[in-house]
């Protein structure tokens, strides 16, 4: 096979780049046919939601592909063009490269080893102890409203929010007075495409949405992180943000971007990822049941929660040089775009991918990535989903969707905004 003209589409393909086509979930048809026919497709880089158009990519969405372009740093970089599907302003792009999520190897060790070290053993089991707690408190607080009403609570404004917003913060050290911050920092991040989440009033000067990665949309979030750090160097604690601030290897602008990355991707992992297994949970009844009386495992269901729903749709990288990829001629400077949710429904790699299996194994699901980008905070994230499962269960007797979910619009975040589930019965006044 030979690659298509750039900037045009084979005719017939599905779009899986506009950010609407997911506001119904994982579009599982426009994989499958990609997979199955074009597994590497381009795709056109539309103008959509105000945003304008970009040069186009490559789609890839089998699980070979996807590992394989995951794990080749040196062909298929991150720090070439960043990770977003969308081109960043040339003048950010410096910038941008200083967070290590966009740098490659050996760069990128360096960054990744020191943030490493602020997550030791110590630490990481006094803050299950804090996160079971905050569970138990979250969802008895949601059972009080179920019963005080008709039955039903949105989990994502009752529970799944808080729970990894407050987790996040007391792990960074955030004084409580400052922890709504977070969650405005990662709605502005995160939900830019969305036109519920993101500002209005943060537009450009020619009038298009500003990107919201852009050094002049984090100024307020940037000042914050070194002011925190200054005030973890005059009174260190036991937190992730003491550490940092205290390692004299990290540069200032690092620090910063530490702060960042933490912040929103630290936040929106748990934040996306647990009301997605409640819901899946929720239309899984006798799964449910399973989990509860203790016939299936927790640790392998959290891995089939993962794959059933991946918080993270998309990540971008840029080829390095001319390579191939399923049979297509991938030029140096292309971008390619490996898609998470069409790779952990691939009938090659997962058997029956369709069918929500508690206790599959093995469960090599790419929702937190691969290679040596794999998720960094993926052990703290494991953590939190196990609790919050757990204590679901020991809590809420049954789960039953109640209405619609409302999703993100995002062809990035795989997120839930709200998620109504039946939890109590309760009887007709």
């Amino acid at each position: 096979m030979t690659a298509p003209v750039a900037g045009a589409a084979e005719p017939g393909l599905p779009d899986v780049f506009d950010p609407r086509g997911y506001a119904d979930g994982l579009p599982h048809a426009a994989y499958r046919l990609l997979r199955d026919r074009h597994p590497v497709a381009w795709q056109e880089e539309h103008e959509v939601l105000g945003w304008p158009a970009g040069p186009g990519f490559w789609a890839v969405t089998r699980h070979e592909d996807v590992v394989r372009v995951l794990k080749d740093a040196r062909t298929f970089s991150s720090c070439l063009g960043a990770t977003q599907i969308r081109d960043p302003d040339p003048a950010d792009l410096p910038f941008i490269r200083r967070m290590m999520l966009n740098q490659d190897p050996p760069d990128h060790g360096r960054l990744r080893r020191a943030v490493s070290r602020a997550f030791t053993r110590g630490r990481v089991e006094r803050f299950g102890a804090v996160v079971r707690e905050r569970a138990r408190a979250l969802l008895a607080a949601a059972l009080d409203t179920a019963r005080g009403g008709d039955g039903v609570c949105d989990l994502v404004e009752a529970v799944t929010d808080d729970f990894a917003l407050l987790n996040l913060a007391d792990l960074l050290g955030v004084p409580a007075a400052e922890r709504g911050l977070l969650l405005d920092w990662t709605r502005r991040v995160i939900g830019y495409q969305d036109p519920d989440e993101a500002a209005p009033d943060r537009a450009g000067q020619d009038g298009r949405p500003a990107d919201p990665r852009s050094p002049a949309m984090l100024h307020d979030m940037f000042a914050f992180a070194r002011e925190l750090a200054a005030h973890k160097r005059r009174q260190p604690a036991d937190d992730v943000m003491t550490t940092l601030a205290t390692d004299t290897e990290l540069a200032v602008a690092e620090l910063e971007m530490f702060f960042f990355l933490l912040t929103i991707a630290g936040n929106d992992t748990v934040r996306s990822a647990a009301p997605g297994g409640l819901l899946a949970l929720a239309g899984h009844p006798q799964a449910y049941r399973g989990l509860r009386t203790g016939v299936l495992g927790m640790p392998a269901a959290v891995e089939e929660l993962l794959r059933w729903h991946p918080p993270v749709l998309s990540f971008r990288r840029t080829a390095a040089h001319d390579t191939e990829l399923a049979g297509r001629a991938v030029r140096a400077g292309d971008k390619v775009v490996v898609f998470h949710g069409a790779a952990n429904f691939d009938e090659r790699a997962f058997a029956a991918p369709h069918r929500l299996d508690l206790a599959r194994s093995p469960n090599p699901h790419v929702s937190f990535g691969d290679g040596p980008h794999v998720c960094l905070g993926a052990h703290l994230a494991r953590l939190q989903l196990r609790v919050l499962y757990e204590e679901t269960c020991r809590l809420v007797p049954a789960l039953a969707v109640a209405g619609p979910p409302r999703r993100l619009v995002s062809n990035f975040i795989h997120g839930l905004k709200s998620l109504p589930l039946r939890l109590v019965d309760v009887a007709p006044a």
